[in-house]
């Protein structure tokens, strides 16, 4: 008989006011807009009739607002290496005014000055992918859309580069797993949208 291959789930959490805006939140602690907590909430009914072994979020507030709107507060642990991309100087700018002064700048591909490189959070997600292939039973991680991105790249065994072709909404559901043994890591959803509202 076949072993049941666990899955895990990646939480973006709801919108807030710079998501909004395009602005690069890294380590600024913005709280959910009206709207991202509906959405948060949304993620509770998505979500129900899944059984997590465990439940980790970044320590941020959008993340952890997230995490307790979507009915997971009372046993999620928090994970510091779920932080979002620490941008340094780029915290809170826009990539179109970056782009003015760096034309060819990437975040996924040079990092940012003064904050984290990509194989600086690549290291984070390593550590967090080790720790969820761990549990036995399914997962599920709140945390940040560059973070995440990166994750799914590592968990794929993708240097972090990679996580910019994974593009994630805020309030989004996707999910990693494996094809037919733990050897072969696939994603199984991405950015799905479903739940949330207008």
């Amino acid at each position: 008989m076949s072993e049941v291959l666990p899955i895990v789930y990646l939480a973006r959490h709801g919108e807030t006011a710079w998501t909004l805006s395009g602005q690069h939140t890294g380590l600024t602690d913005l709280p959910l807009t009206e709207r991202g907590e509906r959405n948060a909430r949304r993620l509770e009914e998505r979500l129900r009739g899944v059984t997590f072994a465990k439940v980790f979020t970044s320590p941020l507030q959008r993340a952890t607002r997230t995490c307790e709107l979507a009915g997971f507060g009372a046993v999620a642990e928090i994970d510091r290496d779920l932080l979002e991309w620490n941008y340094g100087e780029y915290e809170g700018r826009l990539t179109t005014d970056i782009h003015r002064e760096r034309p060819d700048w990437q975040l996924f591909r040079d990092g940012c000055p003064g904050g984290e490189s990509p194989k600086e959070v690549g290291t984070r997600a390593d550590r967090a992918v080790k720790r969820t292939g761990g549990v036995k039973g399914d997962v599920l991680l709140f945390s940040s859309g560059h973070f995440l991105r990166v994750f799914a790249a590592r968990w794929l065994g993708l240097d972090a580069a990679f996580g910019r072709y994974f593009l994630l909404s805020t309030a989004s559901l996707s999910a990693l797993g494996y094809e037919h043994n733990l050897s072969e890591p696939v994603i199984r959803l991405w950015d799905d949208t479903r739940h949330v509202g207008s």
